[in-house]
């Protein structure tokens, strides 16, 4: 089974897609020649051409407009924003328009968009280049939000992405773009909203996504040899929430930790909290506990960064706690 990197499975998604759909289309800021400034989409303008692949003005908002009106016009458009901090800048465009379009026209028109850029901390890009946007976003109807962790799940959401008649932005964790998995040669497309157990365990459940799934996994690995096992759960995508899953987990273990790289206000890892308060409160049999960055803003200084994005150490002892309380 071949193995190809987080970052290839996104150019490999987009150029699958586009060769069995001549109505997707791709822009951004320098996604055609240069190949995106992460390097991600390579060699898509020169298969595909000018008219398919084009770059963008330096204009989240123009960029956002535009994927719209491609979108409702019988194209299904990729749109590139380069990094998720500058989802702001488009928010009224996403949030008013892209969200509701579907809705306000009374289903007469669909909006097939997806929308693409890469997030999160630990590569030093300092407060206005590394934060998480998927609790931003979960909380608008009618936008579906993903956040892949492997170059599998990468690949097969990004592929379900596309082909989705609502739109979808999808998140991808710059930490992990050289990250290696397997993406076997006939992957198909995933499913949006469905969380996945990735680790089978009885003593604690373990909600994460992305960067903080394979933190979570290490500490996992590693209280095995104790005895301890964690069921890791991740999340993939938060919009939609797939709280049957964690549900089921929590009654399994009867014990909860989210592991979030966002500060702790309006986290998702509140969202989930107050449903197994609703739902599963009576199976806990200690606390819900949070591992975030509580209300820091993210460091330039490599130091502080570390200090302040959830790690090993952090959740290792968030994990210990929790087993600790009767």
């Amino acid at each position: 089974m071949p193995e190809i990197t987080y970052r290839d499975a996104v150019q490999k998604a987009i150029a699958d897609e586009m060769r069995l759909d001549d109505s997707i289309v791709f822009f951004g800021e320098d996604v055609a020649k240069a190949g995106g400034v992460f390097k991600v989409t390579p060699g898509i303008y020169e298969e595909f051409g000018a008219e398919r692949v084009r770059d963008t003005p330096i204009s989240e908002q123009a960029i956002i407009g535009t994927a719209l009106g491609a979108a409702i016009t019988g194209l299904r458009p990729i749109a590139e924003l380069m990094f998720a901090d500058f989802i702001p800048v488009a928010m009224d465009q996403i949030v008013n328009q892209v969200a509701k379009y579907r809705f306000m026209s009374g289903g007469q028109f669909t909006v097939p968009l997806t929308i693409r850029a890469a997030q999160g901390g630990g590569g030093g890009f300092g407060t206005q280049h590394s934060q998480c946007a998927e609790s931003w976003l979960m909380n608008f109807p009618g936008l579906k939000v993903v956040a892949p962790a492997t170059p599998l799940d990468m690949y097969s959401l990004l592929r379900a992405a596309i082909r989705d008649d609502n739109p979808v932005v999808v998140l991808e964790h710059k930490y992990l773009y050289t990250l290696k998995g397997e993406v076997p040669a006939d992957a198909s497309p995933g499913s949006i909203g469905e969380a996945k157990v990735v680790r089978e365990g009885a003593d604690l459940t373990v909600v994460a996504l992305q960067l903080m799934l394979h933190r979570a996994l290490e500490v996992a690995d590693k209280l095995a040899d104790e005895g301890i096992n964690l069921e890791v759960i991740d999340l993939r995508a938060v919009a939609p929430l797939d709280s049957e899953t964690i549900l089921r987990s929590v009654m399994k273990t009867n014990r909860l930790l989210m592991v979030e790289e966002s500060p702790r206000q309006g986290g998702w890892g509140a969202s989930v909290a107050s449903m197994i308060a609703d739902r599963g409160i009576y199976h806990l049999d200690a606390p819900i506990k949070r591992v975030n960055m509580e209300n820091s803003l993210i460091a330039y200084s490599p130091v502080l960064e570390d200090e302040i994005i959830p790690n090993a150490g952090k959740i290792e002892k968030a994990v210990r706690d929790l087993l600790a309380e009767d």
